[in-house]
């Protein structure tokens, strides 16, 4: 179990499946919690013993494709709590099933904004105050698609691999810094939703959002100092 006592973890799309997992898991790992969502109440609702607290900041209502409401967020979150360490760039989705000339540009758009803008958003906002501080660890989410084109998935795969690009410029920007960037690549996730969309699928081979939450963790602790610029595959058995 890794010790996050003192240290401010930043996790954006807390209220979704990933999102939970790896609030919980810094949670129980003693961190002081940002934690940040669209809805304005999904996470006091999911998160009810930290509403209203102290110790730790919902910053619900956050729009992360906006980057003057992220920018709040930020800002409120130091003036809070003086540092963020750890920004866990957890949003995202997937919209996929038609071939690229039949693809609507509003998904295009839909995608790039979700997995990519999101990511260059937040991490914008937050790195100033990494590289003040010296130090601090930022790990996105890509997916598996961001390595190779997929039939039916050109927005999506697109996307994740720019959140992989980001995360490599970011690196070879701040390694020197004091600062990691690091993004991992699930594979499919057991969630509800994909289970409901894929209920003929081998379930137990997915990963689970909790796995995920572990290498999050990893990469976030100390013991990743060295690493900067990794896409780490989090497959299962998939």
């Amino acid at each position: 179990m890794f010790d996050f006592s003192g240290r401010v973890v930043m996790v954006t799309g807390a209220a979704g499946n990933l999102g939970q997992a790896v609030a919980r898991a810094f949670q129980a790992s003693e961190a002081t919690l940002v934690l940040v969502d669209r809805a304005a109440d999904r996470l006091p609702r999911l998160f009810p013993e930290l509403a209203g607290s102290d110790a730790h900041f919902l910053a619900t209502s956050v729009d992360m494709t906006d980057a003057d409401a992220v920018e709040a967020a930020v800002q409120e979150a130091i003036h809070r709590f003086g540092r963020i360490d750890v920004l866990a760039n957890t949003v995202g989705g997937y919209r996929a099933g038609t071939l690229l000339h039949e693809t609507p540009l509003d998904t295009w758009d839909f995608m790039l904004d979700l997995n990519a803008r999101t990511v260059f958003i937040a991490s914008r906002a937050v790195i100033p105050h990494m590289l003040e501080q010296g130090s601090g660890r930022i790990i996105s989410v890509a997916a598996r698609a961001a390595l190779k084109g997929a039939i039916r998935s050109s927005a999506y795969s697109a996307s994740k691999s720019a959140v992989v690009r980001l995360t490599e410029t970011m690196a070879g920007e701040l390694r020197r810094k004091g600062v990691n960037a690091n993004c991992v690549l699930p594979g499919t996730i057991d969630t509800p939703g994909n289970r409901k969309s894929m209920p003929d699928a081998n379930h137990s081979r997915w990963v689970k959002p909790e796995e995920i939450a572990d290498v999050i963790m990893f990469l976030a602790s100390d013991a990743a100092r060295a690493v900067h610029g990794a896409a780490v595959p989090v497959y299962g058995q998939s």
